[in-house]
């Protein structure tokens, strides 16, 4: 297998490019997947990488080596540590990683499921956690808003642990468009609502929304809900991280249509 070692190597800098800015990662419609872990889900979900590479050192390992020399990937090299460290975003570089397509989700769906509905989420650790959290309460459409971070960052994607290759992911989405499309109830979630999320009845397909980290949702975005509720909090804390916020509700959306 080829041993790359040179800087000036043109994947070598295309790689380091692509790991470094989010605009390149739009321009090509490519990401970055690092570590094993996420590699192997992908792999395990049907995907066929367009590169799979791993460090010289890694190799000794044998689950990377076995990825390495027959996960699905249109090429396959091996680098020089030092170039692994180069490309890596991680504190302590992943030693395996590969470049694969940004899935597109298709056009929206007529009749949308029960989903999420995000507005100008912008940390890639919040919009990561969401996404496994979704994947995790069976929840298969996400629909992310104008401002929303990219959900195919490699932040983002390493922080969803695999979940992205679960779920249909519509980004860039006019979120009136989903609502005026989904037959069920849109539940804003406001910490000054009147009602409590224990108080509602979510037996039946619902679309959360959830806005900005700082500002919360939009006034436009408020206008969509048909319900608005919060989440009880009784102690000293005057507001949920919103990652934590979509997990209560939506397991306890899970909880009530087990319990129906």
């Amino acid at each position: 297998m080829k041993l790359i070692k040179s800087r000036d190597n043109p994947q070598v800098k295309a790689l380091v490019k692509l790991a470094a800015s989010s605009q390149e990662r739009r321009r090509t419609g490519h990401t970055l997947l690092e570590g094993e872990r996420l590699v192997r889900a992908f792999r395990d979900s049907g995907g066929t990488a367009e590169t799979i590479f791993a460090g010289e050192s890694a190799l000794a390992a044998a689950g990377v080596r076995e990825l390495l020399e027959n996960a699905p990937a249109h090429s396959r090299f091996v680098l020089a540590d030092p170039l692994v460290e180069r490309i890596s975003q991680l504190v302590s570089a992943a030693g395996v990683a590969a470049v694969v397509k940004t899935p597109e989700p298709g056009p929206l769906p007529r009749n949308p499921s029960n989903c999420l509905l995000l507005e100008g989420i912008q940390d890639p650790g919040n919009m990561g956690s969401i996404l496994r959290t979704a994947a995790a309460a069976g929840i298969s459409q996400v629909y992310l808003a104008g401002s929303s971070v990219f959900a195919w960052s490699p932040k983002v994607v390493r922080a969803g642990m695999g979940a992205h290759f679960s779920l249909s992911i519509f980004e860039g989405v006019e979120l009136d468009q989903v609502v005026g499309a989904f037959d069920g109830t849109v539940v804003a979630m406001e910490p000054r609502a009147r009602d409590s999320i224990y108080s509602l009845d979510l037996r039946g397909p619902v679309a959360w929304l959830f806005g900005n980290e700082g500002g919360g949702l939009s006034a436009s975005g408020e206008r969509l809900a048909n319900r608005r509720a919060r989440i009880p909090m009784p102690g000293a804390a005057e507001s949920l991280n919103v990652a934590a916020a979509a997990a209560i509700c939506l397991f306890e959306q899970l909880r009530q249509r087990e319990e129906s």
